[in-house]
């Protein structure tokens, strides 16, 4: 398992963080998440497998952009 914390733009409110966490739960091989609208960024907690472009493509998808 790998845990990362990314650099995300655009959440604003609770309700961002839920959806970022929602789109990356949906992800197979996501075991833990929790967005920080705050520090505009997610602690994502993922398999090996997981690649980042799939876990950006997610944030992306949920309509936020990460920093690179």
């Amino acid at each position: 398992m790998e845990r990362k914390t990314i650099s995300v733009t655009g959440m604003s409110c609770n309700g961002c963080e839920q959806n970022v966490e929602t789109a990356l739960r949906n992800l197979d091989g996501v075991n833990r998440v929790e967005a920080d609208h705050d520090d505009d960024t997610v602690d994502v907690v993922l398999e090996d497998e997981v690649s980042d472009d799939e876990v950006n493509a997610a944030i992306e998808q949920a309509g936020y952009d990460v920093v690179a």
